[in-house]
């Protein structure tokens, strides 16, 4: 009776907003597709928000909308920019957002980054997605000449060898910063759950701290997440509900959709982020041993103190790591190699407390760290360690192998007891 209310609620709601929704199927709110009486309008609203919006505490905002509803949360942006905002759509599950602009009731923009590497069935959504709601998406393209001479000095697929980077600088970065330039907000579909590493921080609306947009200059850009506090399963709820077009590749296995050569399925019990750029996990979604010295703020890793992590859990130096490799272990081991510095390290610290306390009310199996960033070519050279945080289990036993690693970037609390479990029993 709940759902049934939730989803008739979005009906009236639309319903109520007919006349708004014909405007908007008719084509987006632009110059080109409304009269002039009403640019003049739209650019009298534009003018009366601009003192507010430039005096506005963004953070004051995103703390309202923490008890807010994607649907409220579009409808508030939408309202507030008008024409200077755009849905960023890459061809996923993102087409949530869509869904959320068009039951608002009020004229929307959506704009894609066509990187030229792009699956068949991810152009044939964008299809689906502009007749469903009348709609011309706004594709942006990399520049002709970069693509041209990346491909004929390094080849189509160089991102391979030498990492992701530089491909998407020039086919999805620097377009975006050219579309994003055009316009004063812009609204994405990223969501907490989607790496908790590395997005676990993300606001519903922020002062975007990468990119500018029209006016220019620090500030001159507002950053929508909707679905930051909305979960995967939630999210695909919802499309299933609203029967709204998606992807065919989720129908394969795909979770986290990109490029046709960077994207992949994922397994059951995978993490959708391990779809992506997987030959390069291990320094792309975990912290480098030498390039995640710097952290955020830019201070070097030694300048700025940081607390110690995973205070419930026992801390051991390198002779106890020594005598754990030799062998002879009465119980198994579970260990983290990590630097307190670290953002994934720090990311992990709800997910082994909690572990470390269901494993301390058995016997079986103890929970150590080890400080490795201070010990580096030992772990080096002992366990091949290459980034941090490295989660490895020391098996019961003198025969046993004498350290598994733990090879998944998924670090939550089922997928960690899990590993328990398949390498020394269940608990």
């Amino acid at each position: 009776m709940k759902s049934c209310t939730a989803v008739k609620g979005f009906s009236v709601y639309a319903v109520a907003n007919r006349k708004q929704n014909e405007v908007n199927r008719r084509g987006r709110f632009s110059p080109r597709n409304v009269g002039g009486n009403a640019v003049a309008r739209r650019n009298q609203h534009v003018i009366a928000h601009a003192a507010v919006v430039a005096n506005t505490n963004w953070d004051e905002i995103n703390a309202q909308y923490q008890v807010e509803s994607p649907l409220q949360v579009m409808d508030s942006a939408l309202k507030t920019w008008g024409d200077d905002i755009a849905i960023a759509f890459s061809g996923a599950e993102d087409v949530a957002l869509i869904e959320y602009a068009h039951l608002t009731g009020r004229p929307f923009r959506v704009f894609s980054l066509d990187t030229g590497r792009l699956n068949p069935e991810t152009y044939r959504l964008f299809a689906d997605v502009e007749r469903r709601y009348k709609i011309n998406i706004e594709y942006t393209f990399p520049d002709s000449q970069e693509c041209m001479d990346l491909v004929r000095t390094k080849g189509m697929f160089s991102f391979y060898e030498d990492g992701h980077q530089e491909c998407c600088r020039v086919r999805k970065v620097r377009p975006l910063r050219r579309q994003l330039k055009t316009l004063k907000a812009w609204v994405t579909g990223q969501r907490k759950d989607q790496s908790p590493g590395t997005r676990a921080e993300i606001p519903i609306v922020q002062v975007d701290p990468v990119f500018e947009g029209l006016d220019g200059g620090e500030g001159s850009l507002i950053k929508y997440n909707p679905l930051a506090n909305v979960s995967t399963v939630d999210v695909w709820s919802f499309l299933r509900d609203m029967d709204v077009p998606v992807n065919d590749l989720h129908a394969q296995g795909y979770v986290s959709i990109g490029c046709e050569p960077c994207t992949r399925p994922v397994l059951p019990n995978q993490h959708e982020r391990e779809g992506r750029w997987w030959w390069e996990d291990a320094t792309s979604k975990e912290c480098g041993l030498h390039s995640g010295n710097i952290s955020d703020t830019g201070s070097a890793e030694g300048e700025v103190e940081k607390k110690d992590l995973y205070q419930s859990v026992p801390k051991v130096e390198k002779q106890s790591i020594e005598a754990l490799l030799s062998g002879g272990r009465s119980h198994s081991t579970l260990a983290v190699f990590y630097a307190p510095w670290c953002q994934y390290c720090q990311a992990l610290e709800d997910s082994l407390e909690e572990v470390a306390g269901t494993l301390h009310q058995g016997d079986s199996v103890k929970v150590i760290k080890f400080q490795a960033d201070v010990e580096r070519e030992f772990a080096e050279e002992k366990f091949g360690l290459e980034t941090f945080p490295m989660i490895g289990m020391f098996p019961k036993g003198s025969g046993s192998k004498s350290f598994i690693k733990y090879p998944s970037v998924r670090r939550d609390v089922d997928s960690l007891m899990s590993f328990v479990r398949m390498t020394n029993g269940p608990h």
